[in-house]
């Protein structure tokens, strides 16, 4: 959507872009919808190879890749003494032999869908509870979901944890709505993911946006830096406003990390909450080889998704606080109005089982996996013209995550398209995210050894390939793009007005110079081109033709 500079306003759309109801373009490759991709992220370690320890990856060399056949031993994923508090009381509820006259309507498997059940099986059904007086409540715990969160927050070093149904979107809607009011302004990275702007329009925020650094060659966006946030912060001090709140993502999809103790000692400074989108940074200061968290890195709000790195069902995710700057009554109240009123308890119990399943072995259950990543990172930097992102790429931040890793093509003449469509049909492997140079592989605790073998043989296989076709060093587009294509904005309305105006469609031709009225937004990584109440520029509409192409 446009809005006309008199607020008329506009739709932005085209039948030659496949964009859905919400703003998504759904990046099409020839294996048809099997990933909607597009880079605007970033990734990876420059850490060396470990020596080979015993008992754990056996003959990773280039020349013979053989893993052992999972990266973590069983024992130290699901063996326990005793069940986490909520996993124990679903259990137990799900044992009573009661007459039940109450929701969800398949009563407790009663009458299940046969063609789920032949898909999933019966037992989620079984577990597939409402609000029961022995299940506590999300709102108001004061059972096994407030012993839950409890143990939670113990373990991640928070003051208070609170389990999302509604994933990290729910919990960054819920930390910008605790901590800033309609008007009020906060500052954050113009590639922070489409939560962050709904976020905006909900609680009214105003954005002061920071630029991160962008890599051309690479097609990726690093973090924030210190000097950033501060230079935000002095201009708008310079024009008489105060931030409500500094807002970070870190580490990025591609995992590189901003220096989140000096922007908290910067926030702090001024009594400004930091909240961090650490969405993929759930497994952070679990491993000397890991990053630290946000929340040891003084951050006031993280919201992680446990579902990424860590074992949880997917939607399920983690919002953290510490200190006493933001009022923990606040966050119950906007949490209150956006989670569901009937929220999944195999999503709450799954939260306490990825808990429990992380604590029984905290300083060692990531050893196989990082040990692994980095493994495979060495043997495919000595892959002919393949490229691995490295820290040195973004020498302004100091580190990046060990268990991404991302992958680039152009010196074989490949966009991260192509790449994927030939790894997919040569070895079956299917990457974490697709970009215009790069594929981005997640390593997480079930990523077995016959999977990273086929990684790299697969990427062997497509260099040998290439290199015998002799379509090396092609011409690539990004070569015309050596800023983000939001690099230059303006914005003309604040996301909340836009949101609300009234608007039109136009094409695409007729709507430069426009304003935008809805997110255009490649997904993944979720990190919008256009915002509502942005001026729709040149710059923005050649980046989406050339993805769709």
């Amino acid at each position: 959507m446009a809005l006309t500079k008199s607020q008329a306003a506009s739709l932005f759309t085209s039948s030659t872009m496949a964009i859905n109801h919400l703003g998504f373009i759904q990046c099409r490759s020839s294996r048809t919808l099997r990933r909607t991709s597009v880079s605007v992220s970033q990734s990876q370690s420059n850490l060396e190879p470990p020596k080979k320890p015993d008992g754990r990856i056996e003959n990773f060399n280039s020349k013979s890749v053989t893993i052992d056949k999972t990266v973590i031993p069983k024992s130290q994923i699901i063996q326990r003494v005793s069940l986490p508090p909520l996993v124990s009381a679903l259990k137990a509820s799900t044992k009573q032999n009661v007459a039940s006259f109450h929701f969800p309507g398949h009563n407790r498997g009663q009458a299940a869908p046969p063609s789920l059940t032949q898909l999933i099986g019966a037992a989620p059904f079984f577990h597939d509870l409402p609000e029961l007086p022995e299940l506590d409540n999300l709102f108001s715990p004061e059972g096994p979901i407030l012993e839950a969160q409890k143990l939670a927050a113990k373990l991640f070093g928070s003051s208070e944890t609170w389990f999302l149904v509604g994933g990290t979107t729910c919990g960054i809607q819920a930390a910008v709505m605790a901590t800033c009011s309609p008007g009020d302004y906060i500052i954050l990275p113009r590639n922070s993911h489409i939560s962050a702007i709904s976020a905006m329009v909900l609680s009214g925020a105003v954005p002061k946006y920071i630029i991160p650094e962008y890599d051309y060659a690479w097609d990726i966006m690093g973090g924030v830096t210190p000097l950033q946030v501060e230079t935000a912060l002095k201009e708008l001090e310079l024009e008489g406003q105060k931030a409500a709140a500094v807002f970070v993502t870190s580490p990025t999809y591609h995992g590189i990390c901003s220096k989140l103790g000096e922007i908290s000692k910067l926030c702090h400074s001024r009594g400004i909450p930091l909240i961090v989108d650490e969405a993929h940074g759930a497994h952070f200061g679990f491993h000397p080889k890991l990053p630290y968290s946000a929340i040891q890195q003084g951050a006031d709000l993280a919201v992680q998704s446990t579902h990424k790195v860590l074992c949880s069902l997917t939607q399920s995710s983690m919002l953290h606080l510490s200190g006493s700057i933001v009022d923990r009554e606040k966050i119950c109240r906007c949490l209150q109005t956006l989670q569901s009123s009937s929220p999944s308890y195999l999503l709450l119990a799954s939260l306490d089982a990825a808990r429990a399943q992380l604590s029984e072995n905290p300083e060692a259950v990531f050893d196989k996996c990082v040990d692994a990543a980095l493994r495979v990172k060495h043997l495919i930097r000595k892959i002919p013209h393949i490229t691995v992102l490295e820290l040195r790429n973004f020498p302004n931040f100091p580190a990046i995550d060990p268990l991404r890793l991302t992958i680039g093509f152009w010196h074989l003449g490949l966009s991260g398209y192509k790449a994927d469509e030939i790894l997919f049909k040569d070895q079956g492997v299917i990457p974490e995210l697709v970009g215009t140079q790069s594929i981005t592989c997640a390593i997480n605790l079930g990523t077995c050894g016959d999977h990273l073998q086929r990684l790299v043989t697969g990427i062997k296989n497509l260099s040998a390939k290439a290199i015998s076709s002799k379509i090396l060093n092609t011409e690539r587009w990004a070569e015309d793009i050596n800023q983000a294509p939001f690099a230059y904005m303006t914005m003309a309305m604040s996301p909340r007005e836009a949101f609300f105006a009234k608007k039109k469609r136009v094409s695409i031709g007729e709507s430069l110079g426009e304003i935008c009225g809805e997110l255009i937004c490649p997904y993944p990584p979720g990190i919008p081109v256009m915002i509502p109440g942005e001026i729709i520029t040149e710059r923005a509409l050649n980046y989406l033709l050339q993805l769709l192409q």
